[in-house]
């Protein structure tokens, strides 16, 4: 199966359910991709499953606030 990402290719993920940050990748081994983070010098490593191509994806993929 291709990947999804390519190195220098943005994307976004959820962080703790509820962040979206902004990332690059960096590089794609397998199923992993090696992030750097768009508003620091921080990078990450997850499943390629986890990233979304726009952050209106990420949004979508939040669970619903309950109305009080």
């Amino acid at each position: 199966m291709p990947n999804k990402y390519s190195p220098g290719d943005t994307a976004f993920i959820v962080e703790s359910g509820r962040f979206i940050r902004e990332v690059t990748v960096i590089k794609q081994t397998g199923d992993f991709c090696t992030l750097r983070f768009a508003d620091s010098n921080g990078g990450i490593k997850v499943r390629e499953s986890r990233l979304f191509p726009t952050k209106e994806a990420a949004e979508a993929s939040l669970p619903k606030k309950m109305g009080r």
